[in-house]
């Protein structure tokens, strides 16, 4: 894993290293994760370009994406974007390489059946419960959009270059997606943990730049900067509950619809 520096980024990194259990490595360049990307300059555009950026995997809701805006490389020819939200909601399946699918005026940017809240699942109860309160959205997540987690997966493995995974934060959205692609391409999994842990790392610039945001500042008001840390024992709760119901991460996402023709695709986008 190394950690990728940007003018308008906090949370960006390149899993290419991550050792797998074969002796292997994930191969550079080809998994990219960040926090959101409004905000990128001409030089962060044309940094990522030269890393390879082919495809960006977006997971904020469509009420997230209406309220802080596509961003800069939304339109870019070079770049294909990918929106899948882990959020459940009306109005979430939006094709942004085409400019005529657009949200509807008369939804205030989302039509969401949750309440007009950028972060809804952060005070929602689960549908899935664990020791770990995090683990246990994170779960909830393949309980209730199991279509969006398989697809932003697919996404990655069919990439034509390096695709780039975000959310808000770049931690939990975006840590469980990049987890459940390393865990399936090999990865040994106390290199996936620590991957997931190093969101802690920038915390405190993390929650400084969503504070910058009217979308995000409501939710992070008044919440102790522990509270956001992306624990080690979280990502292991998770792994548990994977091995404890299904006899682990592949047979889990097998029973959403996950396939062995998608490992091997996937396997083979990201390993060396």
């Amino acid at each position: 894993m190394t950690w990728l520096e940007f003018d308008s980024l906090v949370n960006a990194r390149d899993v290419g290293g991550t050792p797998t259990t074969d002796g292997g490595q994930i191969r550079p360049n080809r998994l990219l994760r960040s926090d959101n990307l409004q905000d990128l300059t001409p030089a962060d555009v044309d940094r990522l370009i030269e890393l390879g950026l082919t495809d960006v995997i977006d997971l904020r809701s469509a009420y997230e994406v209406h309220h802080t805006g596509d961003g800069p490389l939304v339109g870019d020819p070079r770049v294909r974007i990918h929106h899948y939200s882990f959020i459940p909601e009306r109005y979430d399946a939006r094709d942004q390489n085409d400019p005529e699918d657009v949200l509807p005026d008369n939804t205030d940017g989302a039509g969401q059946e949750l309440p007009g809240d950028a972060l809804p699942f952060a005070g929602k109860k689960p549908t899935v419960t664990v020791d770990d309160a995090f683990a246990s959205t994170y779960l909830s997540f393949l309980a209730e959009r199991p279509e969006s987690v398989l697809a932003a997966l697919r996404a990655i493995a069919n990439a034509e270059g390096a695709a780039l995974v975000h959310c808000a934060a770049g931690k939990d959205r975006t840590g469980t997606t990049v987890a459940l692609a390393l865990l399936l391409a090999g990865a040994e999994e106390d290199a996936v943990i620590a991957d997931y842990a190093a969101s802690s790392e920038r915390m405190p610039q993390i929650i400084e730049r969503l504070l910058g945001s009217d979308t995000y500042r409501e939710n992070l008001d008044g919440r102790d900067i522990d509270s956001h840390l992306t624990k080690p024992e979280t990502m292991r709760a998770f792994l548990a509950y994977a091995d404890r119901e299904h006899g682990g991460i592949e047979p889990m996402l097998e029973s959403l619809g996950w396939t062995a023709a998608d490992t091997a695709k996937l396997r083979g986008k990201l390993r060396d």
